[in-house]
């Protein structure tokens, strides 16, 4: 009996990291769009508006985060990064994470 606890416990705490991890990227899907990002990079974030704009769909989930978070820092301030400040004002970090997570699940 005392096995079975243990190992229903770890699979409780295994399904719940794994819709966890689901429910972020789908938090990050409504994000997404309602923070404004499939404007400019478009609704699949692989066909964005300008030639000068990046194709974020699939890119990884660090590299997305350390951009988001030095655009909204300022630490990066280059190419089109001043049309993205003015956004990344409203995104949280945990809301930055969500949408990377998306991101990198396209």
């Amino acid at each position: 009996m005392k096995n079975f606890k243990r190992t229903t416990a770890s699979l409780t705490v295994a399904l719940l990291v794994t819709l966890s991890g689901s429910a972020m990227a789908a938090d990050g899907a409504a994000l997404y769009t309602a923070k404004g990002c499939h404007a400019c990079h478009g609704a699949d974030a692989k066909s964005p508006i300008m030639p000068a704009y990046p194709k974020i769909a699939g890119q990884g989930k660090e590299y997305i985060v350390q951009q988001m978070t030095d655009i909204k820092s300022g630490a990066r301030n280059n190419g089109q990064t001043a049309a993205m400040k003015g956004i990344m004002a409203s995104v949280s970090e945990d809301e930055i994470k969500a949408i990377a997570e998306y991101l990198a699940g396209l």
